[in-house]
Parts: C-alpha cells; structure tokens; sequence
C-alpha cells in the first residue's frame, strides 16, 4: 500500500513538470531550495545551488523546440516522492526523440526541492535525437 500524497509535495511534483514543459526557467529555480543537489543523472557531478541548477535546465530544455515531460506514477513517502516519467520532444535539429526515467525527489518542510537524484540517459536520447534530425535535414 503505498502513503497519502502530501499536497505540498504533490504541488510542488506538479509545478517542476508544468515549468519544464512551460519553458519556465524562474518557476522551475523557485521550487528548489537554495542549497540544494540536483544528481541529473546520477552518476554525474551533482548540481548544487542555484549555478548547478542553472546547468540541469540547459541539459532538459537546451536540445529541444518543444519538450513534454509527463508524471506517469508518483510513489509519495515521508518527505518526498519518485516520480516515473516520460518525455518527448522535437530538438532544434528537428528530429524527434521519446524517453523515461525515474526521478527520487526529497523536500523541505516548506515543499522545496532539497534533492532529486534522476535515473535514466541522457547521452543516449541526445544521440537519438541528432539520428533524428538527420532524416529530417
């Protein structure tokens, strides 16, 4: 059995998504806290505060016209949540790419983003995309 959702969390889960997608670089910064760590994807350096952050938004927007994250599932405990997501996109190369990954979110008190570590590969979707692409030129 899995716990309540917690509407802060689940807020705060709702927002990061509608940011990305909206293209929102100031809402997106204002869900984190101000010294958190951000692992996108884990096992890269991790991105703290906000100059860190500022380098994860450019990976999750920077190739794309138009990307859509979606939270397929969202599994609420204690003070965060993971989130199994799906995306898509169109890149400015204009190729299209789908991919998933599973982010684990914990949050402050007050429903900031303290950390999320993020499992899946971008490598892999950026090598998708510029195969993409290069039907499409």
């Amino acid at each position: 059995m899995q716990a309540l959702p917690n509407p802060k969390i689940q807020a705060t889960l709702h927002a990061y998504y509608d940011a990305i997608n909206a293209r929102n670089q100031v809402e997106w910064l204002a869900l984190w806290s101000a010294d958190a760590v951000c692992h996108h994807p884990v096992g890269a350096l991790p991105a703290e505060g906000e100059p860190g952050l500022r380098e994860i938004w450019k990976m999750l927007t920077g190739p794309f016209q138009r990307v859509l994250f979606r939270a397929e599932k969202i599994f609420y405990a204690g003070a965060g949540a993971a989130v199994n997501w799906t995306a898509e996109g169109t890149g400015v190369n204009g190729g299209t790419v789908s991919f998933e990954g599973i982010s684990v979110f914990e949050l402050t008190a007050e429903g900031r983003i303290q950390t999320e570590i993020a499992y899946w590969d971008p490598a892999a979707m950026l090598i998708e995309l510029a195969e993409q692409g290069r039907t499409f030129q």
